[in-house]
């Protein structure tokens, strides 16, 4: 008798502008199915793997600000490919959830509709380096730039993104999120990101619900009861 194929994970992903508190959700979510006794995978762009570890450091230093958006958008990538292959990839085909702050679509914003290239053009990287993946579903943390920089330089975690464009930038990256999301609504959830982090997390949460094999492992009769209101 053939044994059953395994059911391929779920990818949730956490999208938008310097400050938006992706990190901390991501690992709530990450917490959470913990919890449930769920298999889960937390990892972020870029970085995750050592060779993606050693491009973030690249890419975040202050030295790379005079980069060309072409090399950023390569650099990416290239962590991206490698992160796929040795972390999403795998933990997908054994029926794990991913969870990721920041994935494709942080290119398309950043490198796209920020910087200026085209957009054709990058999806067909990222499609390279991907094999095609594409995340089941995506949390748009959206909230105005001044807060979210505010929040950045209060954290003292800035990076060359944040010192090294104006706000002219940052302003259509955040329009290039809400752009993204508004072309593929059945992928992307976009959350208020300028509540507190407990009612932002209430809102990933309910988000959840357009994965219902997902919600019910991760969040079990409260599903049931949120229905039955």
């Amino acid at each position: 008798m053939r044994r059953p194929t395994p059911r391929r994970g779920w990818f949730v992903t956490f999208e938008g502008p310097e400050g938006a508190g992706k990190t901390e959700q991501a690992r709530r979510l990450h917490d959470l199915a913990v919890e449930a006794g769920l298999p889960v995978a937390l990892t972020r762009e870029p970085g995750g793997t050592p060779l993606g570890e050693a491009i973030r450091g690249i890419l975040l230093a202050g030295e790379a600000a005079s980069a060309d958006p072409r090399a950023d958008a390569l650099l990416f990538n290239a962590a991206r490919a490698q992160l796929v292959a040795e972390v999403i990839g795998p933990a997908l085909a054994r029926g794990e959830l991913v969870v990721s702050a920041r994935f494709a679509d942080s290119t398309l914003a950043y490198q796209g509709y920020g910087a200026g290239l085209p957009l054709d053009e990058l999806r067909a990287v990222a499609a390279f380096a991907t094999g095609g993946l594409t995340p089941d579903l995506t949390i748009l943390l959206d909230l105005p730039i001044e807060d979210g920089l505010r929040r950045k330089a209060a954290s003292a975690e800035e990076n060359r993104f944040e010192a090294a464009f104006e706000q002219g930038f940052h302003e259509r990256v955040r329009a290039g999120f809400l752009a993204l999301a508004a072309a593929e609504p059945t992928r992307f959830v976009v959350v208020d990101a300028r509540l507190e982090p407990d009612a932002v997390f209430a809102a990933v949460l309910r988000a959840m619900e357009r994965l219902p094999d997902l919600a019910r492992r991760l969040l079990g009769p409260r599903v049931a009861g949120n229905r039955g209101r």
